[in-house]
């Protein structure tokens, strides 16, 4: 029991935490890691070496030693690096026997190990037993032959023997199994070394078979050159192009054969090289050897054979655009320019050939307007550059053939076609070629054409049919109408234009009417009719009420010597402005105005003048109101109109409005003269002046100035009304300071509400400027006698 107590007495207390908050300072175990790796806590001192005196001790050890070997290898046995450690440890004791056993053992363990196959044929060779090291890198190679590593130590290990024909025994061996590129350069190099040439002739024969690439063709070929074999290596670069053929050509392989020739200084071969290979490489995979043919040419070659290059690889690129796009018909444009100035006829027509075989694939006429051209400019060579008329006339007539139309047709390649003929002095066929035109495919542009060739050769009645056939056609067509009367003009027969021109104008529907109008009139005018003339210009005002006829209706009356050409011209602006009150295009109306204005100016007097400016409009801007497509509002919109005294005479809204305007005017004025007043008799009272003011100044209204307007206004002469309203007009009656502002902020209230409803801001027209500008200078004057007769006026 007390031994019991005391050992209970002996075991230690669990320390109880009190405080389980986290320490303000964190301890991870890296950095407990790192302070033992610092303090070396964990070294453990080396074991005592030990001294062995006696057999009886090293018999110990190596049992024990083995023993430890073969128990690792009972744990696992497929563990190599276990047998290799057993295997050296015995090696090191010079026991080559056990270490040869315990590699034997290893490889039925695992006889693919490559380091174990290594490991042992080392410790051979090691303890110089070469007959052992050959038997195991014979084994070796015959259950791993594609082990290079095995086929390289065993062929040095035969040479540094200086056994060569086993060297070379082992390598014929390892080239029977076709190795890489490498293993045949060290045969290669071998056979080198011994100054074997033929030898390494025949295995360069099978490497490049055996690994058929341009590089190690290109090698082939150096080492014949290298050697002094110059026509066996251009034998093997002349096989090589051969051997590759057209569809796996390498840009390399030609570049590689032309610096050989250019190192022989065969140039014309190289060239020849260069050129054979531009024709069969694509452009894109080219790059190189253009650069080097630029090279080559630019060193040894002349100008031309530089522009030959540089045409060179502008012919490829424009093949691989029109081999990737053969519709692509300005890649043709530009390939055709280019061969026709470089090459012969039989390589441009070829080219030509190719181009116009692209035919568009759709009969529309806008896919045919690119293609066309190629028959004209091939057409066009074979005329002037191949001189060969024959070749010619066959493409113009095949482009015919091929051209669909019934659908469509160029006017151009007809007309080529004929002028060609003519050319050719062929005459009827130039003609039969544009009878064909014309009845297949009747157009504007054969028309015109075909008559301009015939007014080349002067055959008036030929062209006078064609002007009826063309009539037929399109008998809408001013310009032909025109033409035809021109040339009946040219040739005398006066009548015959001037009955064409009726003809014209009698015609239900034409596209350029006032054109053919401006050119009979012209006609009659040149012919010096000019009552015909007169009777056009009536004729057609009676079909059109436009404004540049009665201008130029006038202008033709002032133009004609007369005595009474002014008075001539003055009506026809009269007729013109009454028969143009009832236009809506106001601005034309102006226009009028204007040039009558100008003429008056010119030629009239003072009175004609100013009758004139009373006619002329006046300027408003107002607004409307916008509605947007859907219907809703879109706001408002400002514009200018005219608002004419004639038309305003008839609008007593208007002149109301003006009166009024001309009524507040006024009033301010007064205003402004009764405060120039009272400022000069400061003596006088108040009340005083009040009276005499309103004795003076009766208030007048809108509505009595309009009430008397008329009467006072004469007829004929609305623009004046503003100015015979001014001078009746008397300032209202004066009115205490506060009524009198408020009643003035309340009139100008309403002004500016009439002004926003009918127009924004006005502008007035010569006439009453005029007028406004005397009433200002009159005002001064009249100021005392305006304010005594106020009284009067009211009664």
């Amino acid at each position: 029991m007390a031994s019991t107590a005391a050992g209970k007495q002996r075991i230690p207390k669990v320390a109880k935490v009190k405080n389980k908050a986290p320490a303000e300072v964190q301890i991870t175990a890296e950095q407990l890691l790192r302070e033992a790796k610092e303090r070396e806590l964990e070294l453990l001192p080396p074991p005592p070496k030990q001294k062995i005196t006696d057999e009886e001790e090293l018999n110990d050890y190596k049992l024990r030693k083995r023993k430890g070997f073969e128990d690792n290898i009972r744990k696992n046995r497929t563990v190599i690096s276990n047998w290799i450690k057993y295997a050296q440890w015995e090696e090191s004791l010079k026991e080559v026997q056990r270490a040869r056993s315990i590699y034997e053992r290893a490889l039925d363990v695992d006889h693919r190990n490559i380091t174990l196959w290594l490991k042992y044929a080392e410790m051979e060779m090691k303890s110089r037993q070469v007959n052992h090291a050959r038997n195991i890198w014979d084994r070796a190679i015959t259950i791993l032959p594609r082990v290079n590593q095995f086929w390289y130590k065993y062929t040095y290990m035969e040479e540094m023997l200086g056994n060569v024909a086993g060297c070379r025994q082992a390598f014929e061996r390892w080239m029977e199994w076709e190795p890489d590129e490498q293993a045949w350069h060290s045969y290669i190099n071998f056979e080198l070394r011994y100054k074997e040439v033929d030898k390494a002739r025949s295995i360069y024969e099978r490497f490049v078979l055996v690994h058929p690439e341009v590089k190690n063709w290109i090698k082939y070929a150096r080492f014949e050159e290298k050697h002094g074999y110059i026509a066996h290596s251009r034998k093997v670069y002349e096989r090589a192009v051969d051997f590759f053929g057209e569809d796996y050509v390498n840009e390399h392989l030609f570049v590689a054969f032309a610096k050989f020739e250019e190192t022989q200084k065969e140039f014309e071969r190289v060239r020849v090289i260069y050129k054979y290979a531009l024709d069969r490489i694509p452009k894109q995979q080219a790059q190189e050897l253009f650069k080097f043919y630029t090279m080559f040419e630019k060193k040894f070659g002349d100008r031309r054979g530089i522009e030959d290059v540089i045409v060179s690889k502008r012919r490829f690129q424009y093949e691989e655009e029109v081999k990737a796009n053969p519709h692509n018909y300005d890649a043709w444009f530009d390939y055709l320019r280019l061969v026709e100035n470089d090459a012969d006829p039989d390589t441009v027509r070829e080219v030509y050939e190719r181009a116009i075989a692209n035919i568009p694939p759709i009969q529309e006429k806008r896919h045919w307007k690119r293609y066309i051209y190629l028959w004209i400019n091939y057409a066009l060579y074979e005329e002037l550059e191949v001189k060969d008329p024959e070749r010619t006339r066959q493409v113009y007539q095949a482009s015919l053939d091929l051209i669909p139309h019934k659908k469509f047709t160029f006017a151009k390649i007809w007309l080529l076609y004929a002028q060609f003929e003519i050319r050719q002095k062929n005459l009827q066929g130039a003609r039969k070629v544009m009878g064909t035109a014309i009845g297949k495919c009747p157009k504007n542009k054969l028309l015109k054409g075909y008559i301009e060739l015939e007014l080349q050769l002067r055959e008036f009645d030929r062209c006078r049919k064609l002007y009826e056939k063309y009539l037929e056609f399109t008998p809408e067509n001013c310009t032909t109408w025109i033409k035809f009367s021109e040339l009946e003009t040219i040739l005398g027969d006066v009548e015959r234009a001037r009955a064409i021109f009726e003809l014209a104008i009698g015609q239900p529907r034409l596209d350029m009417p006032e054109v053919l109008w401006k050119s009979y009139i012209d006609f009659e005018i040149e012919q010096e009719e000019f009552g015909n003339t007169r009777n056009l210009y009536k004729r057609l005002l009676q079909r059109t009420q436009h404004v540049k006829v009665w201008i130029s209706f006038a202008k033709f009356e002032l133009s004609i010597d007369g005595p009474e050409r002014l008075q001539k011209c003055r009506q026809i602006f009269e007729e013109a402005n009454k028969g143009m009150r009832s236009c809506e295009e106001k601005e034309e109306r102006l226009m009028l105005l204007e040039s009558w204005m100008d003429f008056e100016k010119e030629f009239g007097s003072d009175s004609s003048m100013e009758r004139v400016g009373k006619l002329l409009p006046e300027k408003v801007k107002k607004r409307r109101k916008l509605m947007a497509e859907d219907g809703s509002d879109a706001g408002w919109e400002e514009y200018y109109d005219y608002i004419f005294p004639e038309d305003a005479a008839n609008q007593p809204n208007l002149k109301l409005l003006a009166m009024a305007k001309m009524w507040k005017r006024q009033q301010v004025e007064v205003e402004e003269e009764e405060e120039e007043n009272e400022d000069e008799n400061g003596e006088e009272s108040p009340e005083k002046s009040t009276e005499e003011i309103e004795d003076k100044s009766p208030e007048r209204s809108p509505e009595k100035m309009e009430d008397k307007s008329p009467e006072r206004s004469p007829k004929g002469a609305d623009s004046s009304s503003s100015s015979s309203s001014d001078e009746d007009a008397g300032p209202p009656e004066k009115q205490p300071d506060n009524d009198r502002k408020t009643e003035t902020k309340q009139e100008k209230k309403r002004d500016d509400r009439d002004d926003d409803d009918e127009s924004s801001s006005s502008s007035s027209s010569e006439s009453n400027s005029s007028s406004e500008e005397e009433e200002d200078g009159k005002k001064k004057k009249k100021k005392k006698e305006e304010s005594k007769s106020g009284d009067e006026d009211q009664e």
